[in-house]
């Protein structure tokens, strides 16, 4: 036997208002899951590249020289650096002072070469915002993890729905039953 595609939405004797419900329900679901995924995956996406914008107003590009010779090869990490070595930078603040700190460098540039350090309001070292390319595919990165996320929010809580109403509705059927069931009488074939 086939199964009939749509059943809910045909007329049909068996088919309950409950049914119906059900088919608009799980319609709706999927269509708030494609919609809600989709704006949900913008806004994330919007609000991530709203923060980097904020971080690059923040901070600004200093021009330091290294005050040592950066060390020729890097120590034996985590694993988790790029072979890059800490080096002591000095440079004047936007206010007149001068400010030392250390930044990771390539490994052996000589004391005196100009490299350029990022720094907050404050005059510390923090390390370079995100821009360009790199900013647009990590607000798409935060967009594209967001949108399954909330679609499958709203796919879970639509099926929660439509569970409480399936229970519902074999509540309904037990009770037809006990109703019917007796009028019926015993129709296995057996004495009783």
């Amino acid at each position: 036997m086939r199964p009939v595609r749509l059943w809910r939405w045909r007329r049909n004797p068996m088919r309950r208002h409950s049914d119906v419900v059900e088919a608009w329900i799980v319609l709706a679901t999927w269509i708030c899951v494609l919609v809600g995924g989709a704006l949900a995956g913008a806004v994330a996406a919007r609000m991530t590249d709203s923060a980097f914008a904020v971080r690059r107003a923040q901070v600004h590009a200093v021009s330091a020289a290294l005050t040592d010779d950066a060390v020729r090869t890097p120590l034996a990490g985590s694993g988790y650096d790029d072979g890059r070595v800490w080096a002591p930078v000095r440079w004047t603040a936007t206010d007149g002072t001068v400010r030392t700190d250390r930044v990771q460098v390539v490994p052996g540039v000589p004391a005196g070469t100009r490299i350029t350090v990022w720094t907050d309001r404050t005059g510390h070292v923090v390390s370079a915002p995100a821009t360009g390319a790199v900013a647009t595919l990590q607000a798409a990165a935060v967009g594209a993890l967001v949108a399954p996320l909330a679609g499958g929010a709203v796919w879970a809580a639509g099926r929660a729905v439509r569970t409480r109403l399936i229970r519902r509705r074999v509540a309904e059927w037990d009770e037809e039953w006990k109703r019917v069931g007796p009028r019926w009488g015993n129709l296995s074939g057996g004495k009783g």
